[in-house]
């Protein structure tokens, strides 16, 4: 008998991969989606019309009625708590309802699962900018946590009490630590999709100019379908834990410009200009993950480097502009 794995935030890019490999395995994969007047499933879209084992249920991680009802209808084996309002600058803006879905919405599925008496192994969705002011560098599941934004401090609320329901009821559940992960999937307001997007704009004529915040800032940068095979990973040990996830080498957006315009014959100095608007209240300088324990514990490393995640992304956004699928706007 399949698996059976219930994703929050399945239209994500994170849950698009992550649909991807469990049916792969065989799996009977359910999403959760909210409502809204417009309906943006366009990462999952190949996944319905090959008429895969994906069923998607109308939910949110603001209403736990919803959240009960999906876990109760759904009985999953695993699920992965993907969903949030996962943008950094945003989450300044919109600090309540990204304290609702990045932290309470783990609180809520958590009470769900343990009210339901179902007993699934669980995946928590960590982030590196819980690191924020960093004690150390590289940082590991030991260092402390900085948080320098509402969405930080939300997932660390939702770390620490996914840490006190795996000790306090004995749940399955697997804090990940994941540091910047990117594709041609990442949303468009993410700097890294900003810049590949804004690159296939300037080489097609659609635009002169591309606007970003602080170039100066150091990620560690890897590819999300890397990373959503550690989430996985995860919950096939035998015993929970909580592991970072990155590749251990760190670059600014300086870099991440310099090579996306260079794949495109572009001299980025020609076109990126710095907008305050962009900057953050609070900055995270620099982040850079140390995945020894992935590594020993999982087996999992890190398979595409950051001048080849940043090549692809870039001919991605080429061939969807190009292709007319993608509209662009300055």
């Amino acid at each position: 008998m399949s698996k059976r794995a219930l994703i929050t935030g399945v239209t994500g890019q994170d849950g698009s991969y992550l649909a991807e490999l469990l049916l792969e395995k065989g799996y009977e994969v359910h999403g959760v989606v909210r409502r809204s007047s417009s309906i943006n499933r366009t990462r999952i879209d190949h996944l319905r019309d090959a008429k895969l084992p994906l069923v998607l249920h109308y939910g949110d991680l603001t209403d736990a009625s919803s959240i009960n009802r999906v876990l109760r209808a759904v009985k999953p084996d695993e699920v992965y708590n993907l969903g949030a309002q996962s943008h950094v600058k945003v989450s300044f803006d919109v600090p309540e309802f990204t304290a609702e879905t990045a932290g309470l919405g783990a609180l809520r599925l958590l009470e769900g699962i343990r009210d339901s008496g179902i007993n699934p192994r669980f995946y928590q969705a960590g982030s590196s900018e819980m690191y924020g002011l960093v004690r150390e560098i590289p940082q590991t599941e030991s260092t402390p946590f900085y948080p320098r934004s509402p969405y930080a401090a939300a997932k660390v609320y939702a770390h620490w009490i996914s840490v006190n329901y795996r000790e306090a009821y004995g749940l399955f559940i697997c804090n990940g630590i994941l540091f910047n992960h990117e594709s041609p999937r990442r949303g468009e307001n993410f700097v890294t999709r900003k810049i590949s997007r804004g690159v296939a704009a300037i080489k097609l004529g659609l635009t002169r100019k591309l606007a970003l915040g602080n170039l100066d800032a150091k990620r560690d940068w890897g590819y999300a379908k890397d990373y959503v095979r550690a989430m996985w990973m995860m919950l096939q040990r035998e015993l929970p834990g909580d592991y970072v996830i990155a590749t251990g080498e760190t670059h600014t957006v300086r870099e991440f410009c310099e090579v996306a315009f260079a794949h495109a014959d572009l001299d980025w100095r020609e076109h990126v200009v710095v907008d305050p608007m962009y900057l953050r209240p609070t900055e995270v300088d620099v982040l850079q993950g140390d995945a020894s324990k992935a590594r020993r514990e999982l087996g999992w490393e890190a398979t595409t480097k950051f001048e080849s995640l940043v090549k692809l992304m870039v001919d991605a956004d080429l061939e969807l502009l190009r292709s007319g699928k993608g509209a662009f706007y300055p």
